[in-house]
């Protein structure tokens, strides 16, 4: 069906994308930092066959630019008051954002499929290292003393797709088109507010969740495949760890085929 694009831009109400039959099922999308809905595209039209899909513009990204969250759990409700009741898939940064979702409003979330994802550094150490880079990066973005960002979109989206992370991308899954329309300022407040190195490890809390989850990871991104394995057997028997082969940190958009054979499975075997 075709795209049907909502602005719901009044303040309390993030951007969406949506696709496909609003009577179907409903899968809610939400991206990893720097992109925005429009990045789930690709994947949300092949799903749209049998779904109703609803991709965020998270806080700080694409048309939700305007809106900056005071922390994670604040996105997670922007998030939830956005989506409403469905299937949450989240990558990255939105992985932990409907993680917070999932354990603050679980009956929100019908299930959950996190890809790519950490339920925080434990480490107090580690955290603060992640901590301090993640406000160096944020500061040349938006710096606090009000002066204009030390780089453009152009030069930190270079830098940024330039990592380990994500250099094996190819041009269509960077996605420098839509990530592009993001604002330096924007991605910095959000980088401050949404930071793993600003999060609660919410470790302890993991098998609070009762819905069915499904944790993703590439092979070849090793720190996120131990973390996916990790983070299901701590949930519990209801949860599961599916690794993508041949794949890196951003799977779903590096394999989409193999992603979506895999999330099928996941979708087809839910109860009910």
């Amino acid at each position: 069906m075709q795209s049907i694009d909502q602005s719901g831009t009044d303040g309390e109400r993030l951007a969406t994308k949506e696709w496909g039959d609003p009577d179907d099922p409903r899968l809610v999308l939400v991206h990893g930092f720097t992109q925005s809905a429009q990045s789930w595209s690709r994947l949300a039209a092949d799903l749209a066959a049998d779904y109703a899909v609803v991709a965020v513009d998270l806080p700080g990204h694409g048309r939700s630019a305007h809106i900056s969250p005071e922390n994670l759990a604040t996105a997670a409700h922007l998030v939830g008051a956005s989506g409403g009741r469905g299937i949450y898939i989240g990558y990255s940064l939105g992985a932990r954002v409907a993680l917070t979702l999932a354990l603050n409003r679980p009956e929100l979330v019908d299930a959950l499929v996190l890809i790519s994802s950490s339920p925080g550094i434990v480490d107090l150490q580690e955290r603060s290292r992640r901590r301090e880079a993640d406000w160096a990066l944020a500061e040349r973005l938006d710096p606090s003393d009000g002066s204009k960002p030390r780089i453009s979109i152009e030069q930190f989206l270079e830098e940024w797709l330039a990592q380990p992370l994500f250099c094996d991308l190819d041009e269509l899954a960077q996605d420098r088109g839509s990530r592009v329309h993001n604002s330096t300022c924007a991605l910095g407040r959000s980088l401050r507010a949404t930071s793993v190195g600003e999060m609660e490890p919410l470790h302890q809390r993991l098998a609070e969740l009762k819905m069915p989850v499904l944790c993703l990871a590439g092979e070849r991104d090793l720190l996120y495949v131990g973390r996916a394995r990790e983070t299901a057997s701590m949930i519990g028997r209801n949860a599961a760890a599916r690794i993508i082969s041949g794949a890196g940190h951003a799977l779903c958009f590096e394999r989409p085929r193999e992603f979506l054979r895999v999330l099928g499975d996941f979708l087809e075997n839910l109860p009910g």
